[in-house]
């Protein structure tokens, strides 16, 4: 029988289930369209997991669905011997989302929430009548090496007792010394065990979370900004000349609203490449700065720190901000990145995979590949150089990637600024490479490659130089040379600008004479390919034939099976003119160079996508009302399909990606977003595990 769920549950407060939930839940929604959440008791209707699995993740269900009883409505049913009833009622309010769902995804309440006169884990009760199997979480916070394997041996012994499937056992929060001793040493017959590093800073509250906690005002700050990270608190009451020497990186200042001598101080010293990067200021004592000196700070360049402010005095506020707790919350990429980086690189994503999944659907949504992306770059880790460090989005982008840890990046340009740039942005990019071209020992060597390479073109060797010393000529020899195994540019530059230097340096395939792009269009429930939308403008017969090819060659990379559409405004015979010769023509081309390809053409693109209609048109196609690679016939007809159907259907549209290249070159639009950023980096990734 398919398992439909999985029952998530610690024996202890602040175990870590939730990241546990969180990476499970990834898993899950990379090959299932449709996944609930439940947990059958909380401490209160308002729960934080469930707002933020929901909202996260996306999950297409109510938030009354996703809970049983409140903890005190559970006790009393059980105090008065309800057990039955309190059973009864879990088991129907899973039924319905298991009758509704895919998977269900169930996350218990830590043993010590419950009254400790119950006698025996409700958890493991609720499991065993849902017919559940079970992952444990273990708080492996300051606790004895021995004593971590005796906990994991008695619970591997009482699931077992209890005929309970046991599927893994998470010990979370270890500190470096034992989780090098348990990591890869020890296992479990039968039981995947899986070992997880403490995180610092998933134990720090962000500035948002304060201000949120709190009810303080946001006085000055971009929602973003929000995502800093407290370290520690600082009350700045002395002197300026005194309170300079007591900054330290991530202090939340906590200042009397009135003193705007320290309030410019923080400023600058945030600014200054000499002093410690603050997480934020907290205004004290109900007292605002005037209007005329908001107006002043915020039209400072070097204002990016968030301004908060509460009603209480100093102390007050103080005690109040040392007893905010952490927590992940929707929106809070930094620490979800963190946590989903941790996650997926001390498991066995495979191991897990086979022991949960044991069905395939056959529907792929937005969600499901955006997801699955990281996945399939983490397991080669590939090098991608970013020539573009002075865009914040670059920036944001990078951090988010290296925190999920799939990916090794390198930026260009001065170490420094970037550094400096970032810590006044309060982000960490510490495990990327940077690298500055014109200092840097590769610079002559490319330079001479570059020549040589050049030089029948009437390149002269100061020319060369001059181009070495652009970073997108830089970085694309860094991919040419092996120093990195793929390229992303076009947030500033142009796409020329990403695109001459690939073909100058890396040049086509043998098979290839032309660069050409795809979108990856991710709809509901399928992701297709549509090319060219962003490189050529009016190919030819031949050019569009080697772009159908290229198309499906990419498409096959991202487990996308091949089905060719040539696009035009006449199905098979029915038309005639010069633009659907050319299709035609295209169609005969494929047909021939690659017989093992399924490709139809000239087709109309309702006859391409819709089987009803398919089956009017062309009933005897293999490719009709099923395709999934989308041939347009000219640049024109492509970019406004598939803005088209971007903006009217809700698709999300990955892309532009260049493809024809011997390595991977990708280009960003100038409009981009982080998010934007982040999969072309995962795809770029990808074509380069697919190039070796």
């Amino acid at each position: 029988m398919a398992v439909k769920s999985i029952y998530i549950a610690s024996l202890e407060p602040k175990a870590g289930s939730l990241i546990v939930s969180m990476g499970m839940m990834q898993l899950l929604k990379s090959r299932l369209e449709r996944v609930a959440f439940f947990r059958p008791i909380v401490e209160d209707k308002d729960d934080s997991d469930i707002h933020f699995m929901i909202k996260h993740f996306n999950l297409d269900m109510n938030y009354e669905d996703a809970y049983g009883f409140e903890i005190e409505e559970a006790e009393e049913l059980l105090s008065n011997g309800h057990y039955s009833s309190l059973i009864k009622s879990l088991i129907s309010k899973y039924r319905y989302l298991e009758k509704h769902y895919d998977f269900v995804l169930i996350e218990g309440l830590n043993r010590d929430r419950f009254n400790k006169a119950l006698e025996f884990n409700i958890n493991i009760s609720i499991a065993k009548n849902l017919r559940s199997p079970y992952i444990s979480v273990i708080n492996g916070k300051n606790k004895l090496v021995s004593d971590i394997k005796q906990e994991i041996r008695i619970e591997t012994s009482t699931l077992q007792q209890e005929n309970i499937e046991h599927i893994a056992i998470f010990t979370n929060r270890l500190d470096n010394k034992r989780y090098k001793k348990l990591n890869g040493n020890y296992t479990q017959k039968n039981i995947l065990t899986f070992f997880l590093p403490e995180i610092q800073e998933l134990d720090m509250p962000t500035v948002g979370e304060i201000m949120h906690t709190l009810t303080c005002k946001l006085v000055l700050g971009e929602k973003t900004d929000l995502d800093r990270v407290v370290r520690q608190s600082k009350i700045a009451a002395m002197n300026v000349e005194h309170v300079l020497s007591h900054f330290q990186d991530g202090d939340l200042v906590i200042v009397p609203g009135d003193r705007l001598d320290i309030i410019l101080t923080a400023l600058s010293a945030n600014y200054s490449t000499d002093f410690p990067s603050i997480a934020g200021i907290l205004l004290t004592g109900c007292i605002s700065p005037s209007n005329d000196f908001l107006k002043l700070i915020s039209g400072l360049s070097f204002f990016n720190i968030p301004i908060i402010a509460i009603d209480d005095d100093t102390y007050e506020s103080t005690m109040k901000v040392n007893r905010v707790q952490a927590t992940i919350r929707p929106n809070r990429e930094r620490k979800i990145s963190l946590a989903m980086g941790s996650f997926m690189n001390n498991i066995s994503v495979e191991l897990l995979s086979k022991r949960i999944m044991s069905s395939v659907s056959l529907t792929t949504t937005p969600e499901m590949f955006e997801y699955s992306l990281y996945e399939r770059a983490a397991l080669k880790r590939k090098c991608i150089v970013l020539p573009e460090s002075e865009d914040e989005r670059i920036l944001r982008a990078t951090e988010i990637l290296l925190r999920r840890d799939v990916v090794d990046i390198i930026l260009l340009g001065n170490p420094t600024q970037i550094r400096h740039h970032c810590a006044s942005l309060g982000l960490d990019i510490s495990k990327a490479k940077i690298i500055e071209p014109c200092k840097s020992r590769l610079m002559k060597p490319y330079t001479e490659k570059f020549l040589a390479m050049r030089s029948h073109k009437g390149l002269t060797p100061g020319a060369a130089k001059d181009a070495m010393a652009h970073e997108t000529y830089f970085a694309t020899m860094m991919v040419q040379e092996g120093d990195a195994d793929g390229m992303v540019s076009g947030a500033i530059h142009t796409t020329q600008d990403t695109i001459r230097p690939a073909l100058q340096i890396i040049k086509t395939t043998p098979d290839i004479s032309l660069v050409s792009s795809l979108f990856l269009m991710c709809l509901d429930t399928k992701v297709l390919v549509y090319a060219d939308c962003a490189v050529n403008q009016d190919p030819n017969a031949q050019e569009l034939a080697q772009i159908a090819i290229a198309s499906a060659k990419s498409a096959s990379s991202f487990s996308i099976e091949p089905r060719i559409a040539m696009l035009s405004y006449s199905t098979g015979t029915s038309g005639k003119g010069d633009d659907v010769e050319k299709v035609r023509e295209a169609t005969q081309i494929v047909k021939k160079l690659r017989p093992d390809l399924m490709v139809e053409g000239p087709i109309q693109y309702d006859a391409a996508i819709d089987a009803n209609i398919a089956k009017k048109k062309l009933p005897e196609s293999k490719v009709a009302g099923q395709a999934t690679v989308y041939i347009f016939p000219d640049l024109n007809t492509g970019n406004n399909t598939y803005k088209a159907v971007q903006r009217s259907s809700g698709a999300i549209a990955i892309g532009p990606i260049l493809q024809g290249l011997k390595k991977p070159v990708n280009d960003l639009s100038r409009g981009c977003e982080i998010a934007d950023i982040v999969n072309t980096v995962l795809i770029t990734a990808i074509q380069a595990q697919e190039i070796e």
